[in-house]
This record gives structure tokens, C-alpha cells and sequence, in this order.
């Protein structure tokens, strides 16, 4: 049920709404608006020119304008004066169909015919850099295996608490945070939700860690892999699907606990893996996280392979416990809402045609991998997976053409502008391109 929120600005004590909404690439984009006008915005939108955000529209489009979800409302617990608000996209009286959270709210949609909902939880990686981003911003933390080291954690003790300490604020219910693999690397886990509330709190979740860390005198990246020698930034999905309290994805009788209807979800996944992959992992940066060497630590923790596993995190897909599975092939530039909306629509093709994911793999594949030739590998560069995802049928289906056209289009001219300067070479440094423009993803 929709909130009022100009009574609740006056409850609330905020002065101040941002009233944002994500592009097509991931960035959150907002107007600042004073409480005395959000009944207006509430009920017509704020105003944006699609042209001027990475949408596919050009100047002469009419005004798009942005419908704020007032159950999505945040109060930032750092700026109690501001209220954030996701929102909507409209334009000519109708949804904006090629901008993420309705592409989500489309796939929640399909799949409540069937009578499900998908719940879902993240694990968001990310790095404490310099402000120029050349280095990690904690000298000290140097072990080759630094994964949760105690004295790097505590070190930032004082930022990671102002963090949690907001999530427990919000109702998030954080259960743990802890130093990650990589040197200058940290990871902050808070309780699944329906699929559209946690896309809504990664947004925000991303937005409050960095604007923390500035605020701490630190530059936070989400940016999938700054340091080519160190673990990249991995964004793992846990999902599974419900009817009102019932998992169904549970079955206790089953070896690794999932029903048939999960695998045939997740056997959706493990067959859309490949062009799912231009939007689990979305920019130029993000194919040094997947196919990667080792790195410092001995081991990549991101996948290669098309492969799921138990307990195993050497696959895409492990099933850490029964009646949920962790997808660990999206990075940290994976658009929230597009993370979502992709999993749904891959797992309602696997509903549909009852996808049989195979046998489980339970060797060490990043070892390992040699002795199965005949797995499916993941996309080596943007190209690869941009060129799957447009031969694509099942996600053009799912989408719409003009939806998958746009998306194809703008990432193909960002490819160009990327060629016109640089070279993609796994082997070689990190390029300032991709730092320049996914440093801040």
C-alpha cells in the first residue's frame, strides 16, 4: 500500500527527497526534492531527459518522468534531513520498458503466474582505495592471504560499524561482515528479501557505502577487478522461489536438498549462462574476474565453467544449503535490478521447458577443468557475451527485441569508445579507461 509522503515527511522530519532511479549501465541517477513539493512528484514524477542518462533516446524524446515507490522510502541514517526513494520510469503515460526496475517488475510479474515469487540476498565485494584508485588505501595490508584477517578488519573498524550499524537501522538485518580475499577488500552480508527489495537495498546499499567511506576519508569501488594481481569483486545471488510461506525450492530428502522445480530453475540458468553474461557482468573490466588466473591468494574464486556444485566454490553455481542455491557469476558492476531480472527470466525458461541441469560436479575445477572439455565456458570478453546475448531467442522472448536492442546498442558504442584509446589484454595492467569509467560502477 502506497505511503503518503508528504505525512510522512512531517513524521519523519525530512526536508529533503532524492527521487532516483538506475540506467541502463548501472548509474543512479536522482533530483534532490524539497518536502514541500513531493505530493506533486509523488503523484506525477520528477522530470528527466532520458537522452542525458544511458537509455536508448535521443534529444527530441519527451520528458521522461520518474514515479517515486514510496514503500521503498530510506531515510539515510547518516542525513536523517534526506529521504531516498527508488522509483519507476514513465514516459507518454506508460512504462519505460527498456529501464531496469520495470525490465524486474516485468519478470516478477511472469513468474507470479505460476504462483511464485523469487527471494534473493546478495554478497557485495568491494575495495577501500586511494582516491585516484592506483592503490588499496591500507598500506599495511599486505598477507598474500589476507581473507579475514582480524587486525585489516579492525583497522576499519570505525567505517564498517557506521555501515552496519545503518543497516540495523534500516531493518536490513546484517548478519556478519568480514575482510575479504583480496588485500584492501571487504564484504558486508545482510538477510534476504523478495527479489525487488533486495535489488532496491543493493542499489542503495552500494550508494551508502561509498558515500561513507567519503566521508571517512576513503574511495569505495565496486569496480569487478582494479588490480589485476588481486581477487576481483564479486557479487554472489542466493536465491529461491516461494508460494506465500512455502519454499519451494526445499526438499529434505533430496541429496543436495532442492526440489525438481529448482533444478529445472537452475537448469534455465546453466543454459543462459553465456548471454546472461552481458548482464551479470557488464563492463570491459569484468572478463579479468571471470576465465582469471590465480591471483595473489592462490585462487580467483570466480567461475569459468558452466558447471554447479554442492557445498563447492570452484563452480558457477554451489548449493551451500538446502532450498536455495548461490549463483557466483555476477560482479560488481552488475546492474541490480538487471542481476534480478536475469536470473527470473533464465529460471522461468527453465521452468518452462523443464531444463535438466545434468550431474552435479563435485571436483575442484579450477584444477580440474581439463578433464571436462566438453563444459561449456564463459564468455573471454564484453563481445563474446554482447554477441550471445544478441543471438539470444529465450531473452529476446523474455524482454522484448527493443529492449534487448537498446541494451546491445549502447554497450556496443561503449566498446567503440573504448577501442579508439586502448586494447583489452587479460595480461596486461588494468587500462586507465576502464578505471576512468568503472572505478565508481
Amino acid at each position: 500500500m502506497s505511503k503518503n509522503l508528504s505525512k510522512v515527511a512531517k513524521q519523519k522530519k525530512i526536508k529533503y527527497f532524492l527521487i532516483s532511479f538506475v540506467d541502463l549501465f548501472g548509474v543512479l541517477r536522482s533530483k534532490l526534492v524539497p518536502a514541500q513539493a513531493i505530493a506533486e512528484m509523488q503523484k506525477n514524477g520528477a522530470g528527466f531527459a532520458g537522452f542525458a542518462t544511458w537509455l536508448d533516446m535521443t534529444p527530441a524524446d519527451t520528458d521522461m518522468f520518474a514515479i517515486p515507490d514510496s514503500n521503498s522510502l530510506i531515510q539515510l541514517p547518516w542525513n536523517k534531513e534526506v529521504g531516498w526513494l527508488a522509483s519507476d520510469l514513465w514516459m507518454g503515460g506508460k512504462p519505460v520498458k527498456a529501464s531496469p526496475r520495470v525490465m524486474l517488475k516485468d519478470q516478477i510479474k511472469e513468474l507470479a503466474k505460476k504462483n511464485l515469487k523469487m527471494k534473493s540476498g546478495v554478497e557485495c565485494e568491494y575495495f577501500l582505495i586511494s582516491q585516484d584508485g592506483s592503490n588499496i588505501a591500507d598500506p599495511r595490508d599486505i598477507q598474500s592471504k589476507p581473507c579475514y584477517d582480524q587486525s585489516a578488519l579492525m583497522r576499519r573498524y570505525d567505517l564498517i560499524k557506521e555501515i552496519c550499524d545503518s543497516m540495523i537501522e534500516m531493518g536490513w538485518c546484517p548478519y556478519q561482515n568480514d575482510h575479504e580475499d583480496a588485500n584492501g577488500q571487504f564484504e558486508m552480508n545482510w538477510d534476504y528479501d523478495d527479489c525487488l527489495i533486495t535489488a532496491d537495498r543493493h542499489v542503495f546499499f552500494k550508494y551508502m557505502v561509498k558515500s561513507l567511506s567519503e566521508k571517512h576519508g576513503l574511495r569505495a569501488t565496486f569496480m569487478p577487478k582494479p588490480f589485476e594481481n588481486l581477487t576481483g569483486n564479486g557479487c554472489h545471488a542466493h536465491v529461491s522461489l516461494w508460494n506465500d510461506k512455502n519454499n519451494k525450492f526445499l526438499d529434505n530428502d533430496d541429496r543436495y536438498g532442492l526440489t525438481k522445480l529448482a533444478y529445472n530453475f537452475l537448469g534455465g540458468i546453466m543454459k543462459l549462462a553465456r548471454p546472461l553474461s552481458a548482464f551479470f557482468n557488464p563492463t570491459i573490466n569484468s572478463y579479468r574476474r571471470i576465465n582469471a588466473p590465480p591471483t595473489k591468494s592462490g585462487a580467483s574464486w570466480s567461475p569459468s565453467s558452466i558447471s554447479y556444485s554442492g557445498n563447492n566454490r570452484t563452480h558457477m553455481i554451489r548449493i551451500p544449503d538446502p532450498g536455495r542455491f548461490e549463483l557466483r557469476l555476477m560482479d560488481g558492476s552488475a546492474n541490480p535490478y538487471l542481476l534480478q531480472a536475469g536470473v527470473i527470466a533464465a529460471g522461468l525458461h527453465g521452468l518452462n521447458n523443464k531444463s535438466d541441469p545434468g550431474e552435479p560436479l563435485t571436483c575442484n575445477m579450477y584444477t580440474d577443468y581439463k578433464k571436462y572439455p566438453n563444459l561449456q565456458k564463459l564468455p573471454n570478453e564484453i563481445k563474446d557475451s554482447l554477441s550471445e546475448l544478441d543471438n539470444s531467442k529465450e531473452l529476446r522472448e523474455s524482454f522484448g527485441e527493443d529492449v534487448i536492442n537498446s541494451y546491445l546498442k549502447l554497450k556496443n558504442k561503449e566498446i567503440d569508445e573504448f577501442k579508439r584509446v586502448e586494447r583489452f589484454d587479460k595480461k596486461a595492467a588494468v587500462t586507465d579507461w576502464e578505471k576512468n569509467n568503472t572505478l565508481d560502477c
